[in-house]
């Protein structure tokens, strides 16, 4: 696939998202890019939700993880279906009821400033962090196929891209996200579908000799129930997936910001509902999808890459291959790579903005969107710094990169939410920040206890010993504190 074949599809398909972007933001206002006016149906919002849940990292990562993992990721993806029920019943009554554009609020009128302002860094880090690192893995799939051989630098590449995705979403923020996730969902999944189409009649496969094949492969396997220490061990994918799912999108602005713009908690509720289980169907395509490409190598005696996330652009660029499945890759990957990025872009300016600077109880109206906008410049540029750093430190495959990340800046959000949700102790607020930085420290510890000790390989069930920590921190900061006043406190409303 040529580098003019690329960047023509690039184009063509930029052409189209800022099109849309275009007509969704129009008469946009701050309301409109914070919360997208809270007029959204919510078919649209899970629609757009499943694709949101898609990055670049799910693109090229998810097909290739099938070589040393097989379909281990629908565990976790099948405690992620249960998590997004809990998130529906317990989370959306109450952002709704608060009426928050930040969920981070909500620790505002639980604990106080301090705290308020520790989840929105811990948010900022996480999202910027977990962004760049999704994008990063786009960024470097582009430089092979199209800036190396015009003996374009990584560091313009980065450049362009960020800047592309700043153009379509510095106007309409959430509003320009929900649709232009509407067109990313259908690319992805119709990308994905006849890439198995074109690779299975590569093989030679009819329908049932290819689902007959994919069976009887060894990187098809589900269910690993045998070694309680492997990190593919059912249960600890499972029970991750659960916390994973409510900390990385329950308690991140970004997944909520699309799900609070619908019209009231009961359509939020049915988009969370539908888009959980749907997930599972969509990724499932991922990974039968990779081990098609495997077969794909091994049928042409290709060798397997040691980073597997290179698997799907080895094989869509491959001379026996049409055209159109190379065209059909770089569609799914850019759709992904985009709209993930500008929404972890909105969802950073909006919580920066909202939180951090308190735009909305310090500005006026006009000055407000100043601040946003030159906000949202910021998170662009920094976010471009992140991804080049990235690229000259990273040595490990993305997805795991991308929930090792999560594992630890999440943990603090979600021991900080769930202690304040089932727990009616008061803390010490100034002290929480503390707490906080010190939870991940103490987990990286026990993490390294556990394999040195007993030779337990801990997984993303990390992130469960960061939030226990976080939570015996802040009971401990509980004890002894009774504040004459607590009865009275109110919570603060940000809306």
């Amino acid at each position: 696939m040529s580098p003019l074949t690329v960047i023509i599809t690039i184009a063509a398909y930029f052409v189209l998202l800022l099109t849309i972007s275009h007509f969704a933001s129009r008469k946009s206002d701050n309301k409109t890019f914070f919360s997208g006016d809270r007029k959204t149906p919510w078919p649209m919002v899970a629609f757009a939700t499943i694709g949101a849940m898609i990055s670049g990292v799910t693109f090229i990562s998810v097909p290739g993880m099938v070589v040393n993992n097989g379909y281990a990721y629908l565990q976790m993806i099948l405690g992620f279906i249960v998590g997004f029920f809990l998130i529906a019943v317990v989370l959306i009554p109450i952002f709704y009821k608060r009426n928050l554009v930040s969920i981070y609020g909500y620790l505002e009128g639980r604990f106080g400033q301090s705290t308020y302002r520790t989840g929105a860094w811990f948010f900022f880090a996480s999202k910027m962090l977990g962004a760049a690192v999704r994008f990063f893995v786009v960024c470097v799939v582009l430089q092979g196929l199209v800036c190396e051989p015009l003996h374009i630098p990584f560091e313009l590449n980065v450049i362009v891209t960020i800047a592309l995705i700043w153009l379509y979403t510095a106007q309409g923020g959430v509003k320009s996200i929900i649709w232009t996730d509407n067109l990313k969902s259908f690319c992805l999944i119709m990308s994905v579908i006849l890439c198995i189409y074109f690779v299975s009649v590569n093989l030679g496969y009819s329908a049932s000799e290819t689902l007959s094949a994919i069976k009887n492969h060894s990187t098809s396997k589900l269910f690993f129930f045998d070694d309680v220490k492997s990190g593919s061990y059912f249960w600890k994918q499972f029970i991750a997936g659960i916390f994973m799912a409510i900390a990385c999108n329950g308690l991140d602005q970004d997944l909520m910001q699309r799900s609070l713009a619908c019209r009231d908690s009961k359509e939020s509720q049915k988009n969370l509902m539908v888009s959980g289980v749907l997930m599972f169907f969509v990724i499932a395509l991922f990974l039968v999808l990779g081990t098609l490409l495997v077969m794909f190598l091994e049928r042409n005696q290709i060798d397997i890459p040691e980073k597997t996330d290179s698997i799907f652009s080895i094989v869509a660029s491959h001379s026996s291959m049409p055209v159109i499945v190379g065209i059909l890759f770089i569609v799914g990957l850019i759709a992904a790579a985009y709209s993930a990025a500008g929404s972890a872009l909105t969802s950073l300016t909006t919580s920066f903005t909202v939180d951090i600077l308190d735009g909305q109880r310090r500005y006026a109206d006009d000055k407000l969107t100043k601040v946003r906008k030159r906000v949202h410049f910021a998170m662009s540029a920094i976010m471009g710094l992140v991804i080049v750093v990235f690229y000259y430190l990273s040595n490990q495959d993305a997805i795991s990169a991308v929930y090792t990340l999560a594992s630890y800046t999440y943990g603090p959000i979600l021991g900080l939410f769930t202690f304040g949700l089932f727990f009616k102790h008061p803390v010490r607020d100034r002290f929480v920040p503390i707490v906080c930085v010190a939870a991940p420290a103490l987990s990286w510890v026990i993490q390294d206890v556990l394999l040195r000790l007993f030779d337990y390989h801990t997984s993303f069930e990390l992130l469960i010993i960061n939030a226990a920590v976080t939570m015996i921190g802040l009971r401990l900061l509980a004890i002894g504190y009774h504040p004459a006043d607590i009865a009275e406190k109110g919570e603060p409303q940000r809306g």
